[in-house]
């Protein structure tokens, strides 16, 4: 059984989805295991993680869309407010996403679905440098 790990930065633009699956992809070939689990870990409470459809950009503007009508953005709702008005936002919609993924394995490859793809989720409005814990278990 061997393990791998390391950081990778991603810069974001402000709100919305950064599609990381194909800086995963290189990393993962490079440690030349045939199977396991890979881990990503967002080490950040203000972006998380999600899989989703990369074929039709539409499903990320709706889901965009979508936590905009769910949490709103007013400053008076919230009394965290220490890094500015769209950091308790960014914290709840962490909150209902998620802070870390694991993945299969299999062939040097994750095992994702057809359409699938890894994305960043930036809730702050302005742009990040994100970084993500990697981890790989297998042989």
């Amino acid at each position: 059984m061997k393990q791998a790990s390391c950081r990778l930065s991603v810069c974001t633009s402000g709100r919305g989805l950064v599609e990381i699956t194909g800086d995963i992809s290189g990393w993962i070939l490079e440690q030349s295991m045939e199977n396991g689990l890979l881990t990503v870990f967002c080490q950040h409470t203000s972006a998380s993680l999600v899989i989703q459809e990369n074929a039709d950009p539409s499903v990320l503007l709706d889901l965009n869309d979508f936590f905009e009508r769910v949490v709103d953005d007013d400053p008076s709702l919230y009394r965290h407010r220490a890094e500015g008005a769209d950091d308790m936002p960014a914290h709840i919609r962490s909150a209902l996403t998620q802070s870390q993924l694991s993945i299969p394995v299999t062939s040097g490859r994750m095992v994702l679905g057809t359409w699938q793809g890894i994305y960043i989720f930036e809730h702050r409005t302005r742009s990040h440098e994100r970084t993500l814990a990697l981890h790989l278990v297998g042989e």
